[in-house]
């Protein structure tokens, strides 16, 4: 098995010790995606305008590993507080129309008090 690492200039860089995403036998496992833009400043908005950051920075990787958007097949969304599950759902739907399997789920806290986080797996 070889493991490789995906890094896309136009999407949020790593706030920890991981990679953006890993290929592994034809699929692409993106890390979790926050609101955050290419420099790694927090996006300010509701909850869809945040929800989109994290979709566009999904896209951004899955384009630098030579896959897109339609060919994920799994998405995980982790919300702080599901009020905002309605108003992530409208944005989500607009942006993963072929509407791959998805766990979403409330947690406590996220990384740098962001509301949303999403990751993601695709095919190559």
């Amino acid at each position: 098995m070889s493991l490789s690492t995906i890094s896309a200039k136009d999407a949020c860089p790593p706030a920890g010790p991981y990679s953006q995403a890993i290929r592994a036998n034809g699929q692409i496992f993106v890390s979790g995606q926050i609101p955050a833009d290419a420099s790694a400043n927090l996006v300010e908005g509701n909850i869809g305008q945040k929800t989109q950051v994290c979709c566009d920075n999904i896209k951004a990787i899955l384009t630098a590993a030579g896959s897109d958007v339609s060919k994920i097949v799994k998405v995980n969304v982790f919300l702080t507080d599901m009020a905002n599950f309605a108003e992530m759902n409208a944005t989500y739907e607009k942006f993963f129309v072929h509407k791959p399997a998805r766990s979403c789920v409330a947690v406590h806290q996220l990384p740098k008090g962001v509301p949303v986080e999403i990751e993601c797996i695709a095919l190559e």
